[in-house]
């Protein structure tokens, strides 16, 4: 993943409201205890309650347990047809109750095999066997799992286990679960269509996807369910739409529902108000510089900053052509400089002056240092100004 989609993600971090509190949409009353709205378009973060407020995640856990075997997979450490032994610990999940892929000691099942199982069926025993294949314990995994949340900054999640059952000190939040599942969606774009599946068959055992939405509103294509008695009821859903100006998606979470059709529900609720409250409004197009700026003691006199994709910025429904952007830079901007080096941010204000998003700027092309007689020039000019 690029530094620049590292710092656009951080944005889920941040619990700072996109406009203020007066000029934002409100939001209709969502029946979860826990939730949060996220374009990932621009990134911003379009509603939230006690967004960062530690509670269990059930089955939600298998998202960092996914992200983590999609990596291993990346890396060549693990191959999807690959044959997977079926320990005896994965085989007891079956004692504690859960989601199961109804997996035993006799069976190989392909690392394939076992995503869907993981995904489609939430097999807890599907999760075991993945991380023991990954790490070769499950202990060893979970270590992988925290190490992974403490690298992103997630400072309401902790992990006990790889499949989400009740357990002291396993917890994470609305904003961190919306934050994984934005990285396996921007990561790993190859294996999220899994998530989409309505049903999966292994073993002549058929089993529905719980995720409700699949099939009840087509721009819908994920993402996992969760339920414990202690978590409630989770979703966390993911839709996209073909919008003139690109494609839009929207990620909701909710935690802490009383039902399946209520967690359905009030994801769709919530996803319905994103796309009618809000609108995405392309600034620049990918790969468009921005601003063109003076560059001190470089090769070339001037520096491209923009960003390697397209920017959007998300505003109140109608609202599009009611924007300022101005451009904050470090200044003087001295060579060398390389490409994606952040040296600049995009603010996005209303005309009011209220805060609506806050883009990193790069340097989209490098900037070597001039020869020796121009950098001598420029630090003369330099010391002058």
């Amino acid at each position: 993943m690029t530094s620049f989609l590292a710092l656009v993600l951080a944005a889920l971090l941040a619990a700072v409201p996109s406009l203020a509190q007066a000029q934002t949409p409100q939001p209709p009353e969502i029946a979860a205890r826990q939730y949060i709205l996220v374009d990932l378009a621009s990134n911003q973060v379009l509603a939230e309650r006690d967004a960062d407020s530690p509670a269990e995640p059930a089955s939600l856990t298998k998202l960092m347990t996914a992200y983590l075997v999609f990596n291993a997979i990346r890396d060549k450490k693990l191959a999807l047809d690959q044959p997977i032994s079926v320990s005896k610990r994965a085989w007891d999940q079956r004692k504690l109750g859960g989601s199961l892929m109804f997996i035993d000691t006799t069976m190989t099942p392909k690392v394939e095999e076992l995503l869907r199982g993981m995904i489609v069926q939430s097999g807890n025993d599907a999760s075991i066997a993945l991380a023991e294949a990954v790490s070769g314990s499950v202990e060893t995994f979970v270590a992988a799992m925290n190490a992974q949340a403490a690298a992103w900054g997630l400072k309401n999640t902790q992990f006990k286990n790889v499949e989400g059952l009740t357990e002291p000190g396993h917890h994470s939040s609305a904003r961190d679960m919306a934050f994984i599942a934005a990285k396996i969606i921007q990561e790993h774009p190859t294996f999220y269509p899994i998530y989409s599946l309505r049903n999966y068959t292994y073993n002549k055992i058929k089993q529905d996807n719980r995720n409700m939405l699949l099939g009840r509103d087509p721009s819908i294509d994920g993402m996992k369910t969760g339920y414990t008695e202690a978590a409630g009821y989770c979703l966390v859903s993911s839709a996209v739409r073909d919008m003139p100006n690109g494609k839009r998606r929207l990620l909701s979470v909710v935690m802490g529902t009383s039902s399946r059709e209520a967690r359905a529900s009030e994801s769709q609720k919530l996803l319905n108000w994103g796309w009618a409250a809000w609108d995405a409004v392309r600034l620049f197009e990918a790969g468009k510089p921005v601003a063109t700026v003076p560059v001190w003691k470089g090769a070339q006199p001037e520096a491209k900053l923009g960003a390697p994709g397209a920017i959007f910025v998300t505003v109140p429904k109608g609202e599009g052509d009611k924007f300022k952007t101005t451009i904050e830079r470090t200044d003087p901007l001295v060579a060398p400089l390389t490409q994606g080096q952040r040296v600049g941010t995009l603010k996005v204000t209303t005309a009011g002056g209220a805060p609506i998003a806050s883009v990193p700027l790069v340097v989209q092309e490098p900037v070597p240092l001039a020869g020796i007689f121009g950098r001598a020039w420029d630090a003369i000019r330099l010391w002058i100004k």
